[in-house]
Order: structure tokens, then C-alpha cells, then sequence
């Protein structure tokens, strides 16, 4: 096969997903017997939905889920105000999309779990990876019950304790955000409404929080401990921290669906590329889950590496673009780093600084611009939604194709429109498959070569 991706979370699956439709034969293993059963990473940042909207899965998505809910302070049993979770960030005609969603993760895994059945890809259960060995030729994986497999590449979307990346020596530094015990849990709850996002500190920095899961009739848990104290995932424990807590009675608490403990870091893979095999996701960054970055970092690590991998093995282009995989996501990845931490710290406001639609890849190799005094968008940037004749960018831009905004078509596969949106400022404006500028002009002369040399030939 082309592509073994080990891990069916969201990075895996959102992987996957690009290279069905691309044409590449990969499949998915995962350890377990099953998807990820948690609510965990809840969060769907408006970038990450630009994403799913490219891999048509939005609609499903937003069906799937709804908006934060405003936090609701809690003190002595009493409600002492009310504070909403994020900046408001305006919507326009180029970020059609400003306001993050709330889906569960085990929600979001089974939507894009069945698109990635619906395009014939799949994934095998309970294949659990021991050991790797590569050469240049493609990797051979071994896996826990004796059985191997072989691919041209592997990508390692294994998780925080990635057994892919242990297997490779990569060595992954980072610290500890946070030192006190936190619990996550999924809850049935009687007692509280569902229409605020319900907090109850306490002056010692502890404190627990029950958030509505929009599309659920479940409560999230979250829980940060005082130093020292273990955390209890069992109901009688769930239940005694509520209690504990909040104005609730135990009983309260009427069903534990699922629960896990952590204790925050940042951590940064020294690699994300060694020889054939990638890493990607939690695999390759560990975030604190303050600020909603981690799943939508790891969504967009899958969709740049996506269109690499299908023109490198599918249109000719020359290995080398594999390269540029680490040297756009990795800067990108440490950036975000920095960017939870100090949402965890209460240093940056959720807004912003953390909808992801100003991520961009300006110092890439893959950014071209030619233009001697360019305004407005420029090579490297997102590329904003918009108008032309007609056509809505996003529609245009959707499928793994390039699209070329003010000229023809340079080359068979690339999808022209005869102007650029004038937000976009003048010139012509070659969009990557990932919604990235990749090459900027005066005008179309010089896009042909751009494409042969980065990727169609």
C-alpha cells in the first residue's frame, strides 16, 4: 500500500479522509477495538471548519453539535455572574466562519469516520503497532499479534504516547503547564441547566466545571485538583467530587460514560519527519487543552500533509515537497504551543489569537510571491473565501485540486477563475489544495513553473 496511518483519531481519520479522495491506497489501524469513546477534544475552531467544509463534513458537523454556551460563575451555591467564553471575532464575506463550534470528539470521529468509509477507505481495529523498520523502499510495521504490513510511508497519529515515534528514537521536549491533577469526564446530570457553561472555583485554585455537550444530553467534567490529591475516575469518585464542589447532591450525578485524568504540558516532537515516516497530531505536539488548540492543530498537520503525500505518490512531484511537511507544521505547531499555554495561564483571551484563521506559511519554501510591492493577501497567507462571477471561492476551492484566481488554467488540473476577489488586492493568486497562496504574481507568467517544480509535472 501506499500510506499505513497509525491512529483512528481525529488527525488519522481527517488524513485518511485526503487521501481517498486523492486516490491513494492507505489505510488506517488503531489499537483499540473501537473509536475513542470521550468528549475530549470538543472544540472545532473556524479554520478547522473551513477544513471540514473542503472534505464535506461540515454540514454534519454543525448538525452534530452548537455554539459555547456563556460561563456561569458559581459561589456558596449561589450564581455570582456570567462571562462569556470568547471574543466575538466579526464574520465577513473572506471568514464566512468566526465562532467556534462545540461537537464532542467522539462525535466528530464518527462523522468523519463514516466519510472515510463512504470513499472507500477503512480502518482495521485492534492493530496494535510494536515495531518499525524502514528502508528506501518503504517501512515494514510490525504489529502486537505477529502479523506486518508494508507501505511506501507511514504516519505516526498515534497519540501523546505515540508507540510509532518511540519506536523511531524521536525525542519529544517540552514541561509542565500546569503541576495540580486534572479530570475530564463525561456525565449525566440533574439539576443544572443546559444553557450555561457552569464553573465553581475556589480560592485555592481548584475547582470543577460542568459544561452542556451541545448534541448530547451529556455534561462535560473538568476538574482541576489540589496538589497531591489522585484522581478518583470511578462513579462514587465523580460523585464525591461534585458534591464536593458544587450545590448538587451526589446523586445528582447519574451516570459516568467515560473519565480520564492528566496533568497539562507542552511538549514539541523533535521531529516531524524521519525518513519515510511522519508525525502527526498528538504524536508530534502536546497542548494543554486550554483554548481549544490541540484537535484543530492536528486537523491541519493531517490536511497539509495530505496533498503532499497524494502529489508526491499520485502527480509526480518531486520527493522533496515531503520536506516542506516539517518545515511549515513544526514552527506552525511550537507557535501553538506557546499560544495554550498562555490561554492556560488566563495570559491570552480566547478570541483571535485562537480561531486559527491568521495561521499562515509566509517563510515556506512553498510561498512564492513575485509581485514588488504586494497589498493585501500575499504568498503564504490563507486564502479567504469570496466571490467571483458568481462562484463562491470556498465551492471553487473545494477538492484536492490547485485553483488559479485571476488567469487561465496554466496546466490540466488546476481550476481558473478570471479574477481574485478585490479584498485579495492585485494580482494573480495560485491557491494551494490546502487553502494556502502558494504563488502570487503580477501575472500568470511564472505560475507553470511554480506548479512543475512543487508539484504537477
Amino acid at each position: 500500500m501506499d500510506v499505513l496511518i497509525v491512529g483512528a483519531g481525529p488527525t488519522g481519520l481527517t488524513l485518511g479522509i485526503d487521501l481517498a479522495r486523492r486516490g491513494v491506497d492507505a489505510l488506517v489501524v488503531e489499537r483499540a477495538e473501537g473509536l475513542f469513546p470521550g468528549s475530549r477534544g470538543k472544540g472545532i475552531q473556524p479554520r478547522t471548519q473551513e477544513v471540514f467544509d473542503d472534505l464535506g463534513v461540515l454540514q454534519e458537523i454543525r448538525e452534530a453539535g452548537g455554539p459555547y454556551p456563556a460561563r456561569m460563575i458559581w459561589k456558596d451555591g449561589e450564581r455570582a455572574g456570567e462571562l462569556p467564553m470568547f471574543e466575538k471575532v466579526a464574520a465577513d464575506e473572506g471568514a464566512p466562519y468566526t465562532e467556534p463550534l462545540m461537537v464532542a470528539q467522539w462525535r466528530t470521529q464518527e462523522i468523519l469516520h463514516a466519510r472515510l468509509a463512504g470513499l472507500g477507505g477503512r480502518v482495521a481495529f485492534g492493530r496494535e503497532v510494536a515495531g518499525l523498520e524502514q528502508d528506501a523502499e518503504g517501512v515494514t510495521v510490525r504489529f502486537a499479534d505477529g502479523t506486518t504490513a508494508r507501505a511506501r510511508h507511514v504516519v505516526a497519529a498515534d497519540g501523546g504516547r505515540s508507540a510509532v515515534r518511540r519506536a523511531l528514537g524521536v525525542g519529544m521536549a517540552g514541561e509542565t503547564v500546569d503541576p495540580a491533577p486534572f479530570l475530564v469526564a463525561d456525565v449525566r446530570v440533574r439539576g443544572l441547566d443546559r444553557d450555561h457553561w457552569h464553573t465553581f472555583p475556589r480560592d485555592d485554585g481548584s475547582g470543577v466545571a460542568l459544561c452542556p455537550l451541545a448534541g448530547t444530553d451529556d455534561f462535560q467534567l473538568q476538574a482541576r485538583l489540589p496538589e497531591g490529591r489522585e484522581p478518583d475516575l470511578s462513579l462514587a469518585g465523580v460523585r464525591e467530587l461534585v458534591a464536593g464542589y458544587t450545590h448538587l447532591d451526589a446523586e445528582d450525578v447519574t451516570e459516568l460514560r467515560w473519565a480520564s485524568d492528566f496533568r497539562p504540558r507542552a511538549a514539541l516532537a523533535d521531529r516531524f519527519r524521519a525518513g519515510r515516516v511522519f508525525l502527526a497530531g498528538d504524536a508530534a505536539h502536546v497542548h494543554s487543552p486550554a483554548g481549544g488548540q490541540g484537535l484543530n492543530t492536528s486537523v491541519q498537520d493531517a490536511y497539509n500533509l495530505g496533498w503532499k503525500l497524494g502529489a508526491v505518490l499520485r502527480d509526480g512531484a518531486p520527493e522533496a515537497l515531503l520536506d516542506t511537511y516539517e518545515e511549515e507544521r513544526r514552527p506552525n505547531a511550537a507557535a501553538m504551543l506557546g499560544l495554550t499555554t498562555g490561554v492556560h495561564h488566563g495570559e491570552v483571551t480566547r478570541g483571535r489569537a485562537t480561531v486559527q484563521l491568521g495561521l499562515g506559511y509566509p517563510d515556506s519554501p512553498l510561498s512564492t510571491e513575485t509581485r514588488t510591492d504586494p497589498a493585501g493577501v500575499r504568498a503564504g497567507d490563507r486564502a479567504p473565501d469570496g466571490t467571483v462571477d458568481g462562484v463562491r471561492l470556498f465551492d471553487a476551492f473545494r477538492g484536492p485540486h490547485w485553483t488559479l484566481l485571476g488567469a487561465a488554467a496554466p496546466t490540466p488540473g488546476v481550476r481558473a477563475l478570471p479574477a481574485a476577489p478585490e479584498s485579495y488586492g492585485p494580482g494573480v493568486f495560485l491557491v494551494r489544495p490546502d487553502g494556502y497562496v502558494g504563488w502570487a504574481g503580477e501575472t500568470a507568467a511564472g505560475a507553470d513553473a511554480y506548479l512543475a517544480r512543487v508539484s504537477l509535472r
